[in-house]
């Protein structure tokens, strides 16, 4: 068994002890609710920006759907709103079928502005409600604002749960120090290329049951190309996008939403859910993609 990191040292949650479940990845993940949300799901950011695109990026979507990739994470930010129009018309018809996650930008993260952004998301969308609504990042509006905002959302049916987006330890814990004890989930940047989340931010979640959301788990496409990632994907016949995938996807407690403008691309995707790492497969990423021996900031894109 590899060392366990300093900062991981008694944490039976620790990712940097390279504790390794062999078991078969799960659907879906617990909610502090009690309600699921699905472990693999689809990204939006980019989508719908280009019009020559947007029947294959609609069908990139559906195809997702159907092959019970159910989540699909959009945001207000995402081409000013272009990514959640394309997003209400790639699941016209299927609303039932979807678990919607949607995000706010900082600058309108006060109260009133939280409740007034949401409603206009609501409406590109063409959706009476999103599942899972976050702050996209922390910015200057107080916490405590953004948060009666969420709860008067939920009250009013708006959406069903909220959360963060890009929130380090010490912004988590303020957030709980505000009264955010109703935060469904984090989600941030996590991949084989950016493991400092492991050393204290994932135990932190753990410890208090806080699901991850992972974006950008295939470092938009950048780890395709690693000869380390692609041996281990020869050893399972399986692509290099897989791999990374399935190597995000084992970790206890952490969704995946990987993007997607191709329906082939999207199936791919969808397979890397079957994938089943092995302790050598673990051994040699660990090798080629050290994880963390120290603290570090939560990096973002």
């Amino acid at each position: 068994m590899l060392p366990v990191a300093a900062g991981n040292a008694g944490n039976p949650f620790a990712i940097g002890s390279r504790k390794v479940d062999m078991t078969p990845a799960t659907t879906a993940i617990e909610l502090p609710s009690g309600q699921t949300m699905p472990v693999l799901g689809q990204g939006t950011w980019y989508l719908g920006e280009q019009p020559a695109r947007r029947r294959e990026e609609i069908a990139a979507l559906s195809t997702g759907l159907d092959l019970g990739m159910t989540m699909i994470d959009t945001a207000e930010m995402y081409g000013d709103g272009a990514s959640e129009e394309l997003v209400g018309e790639a699941i016209t018809g299927r609303r039932g079928d979807v678990f919607l996650v949607d995000k706010v930008l900082p600058s309108n993260a006060s109260r009133r502005g939280t409740v007034q952004a949401c409603r206009r998301s609501l409406q590109r969308l063409g959706v009476d409600h999103i599942d899972l609504y976050l702050l996209h990042w922390r910015g200057t509006h107080p916490l405590t604002e953004t948060i009666e905002a969420f709860t008067e959302l939920v009250d009013a049916g708006d959406i069903g749960q909220w959360g963060v987006s890009n929130f380090d330890v010490s912004d988590m814990a303020d957030l709980l120090d505000a009264g955010g004890t109703a935060c469904a989930t984090n989600q941030i940047l996590y991949n084989l290329t950016r493991r400092g989340p492991e050393y204290d931010l994932l135990p932190w979640l753990r410890e208090h049951r806080i699901p991850v959301m992972a974006y950008s788990p295939i470092e938009q496409g950048r780890l395709l190309g690693h000869p380390q990632v692609a041996e281990v994907a020869a050893r399972h016949e399986a692509t290099p996008a897989q791999v990374a995938l399935a190597w995000v996807l084992r970790q206890e407690m952490v969704a995946a939403i990987p993007r997607s403008s191709k329906p082939e691309h999207t199936r791919e995707n969808a397979e890397a859910g079957d994938l089943q790492l092995t302790e050598e497969d673990a051994a040699a990423l660990d090798t080629a993609f050290p994880p963390p021996d120290g603290p570090q900031p939560l990096e973002m894109l």
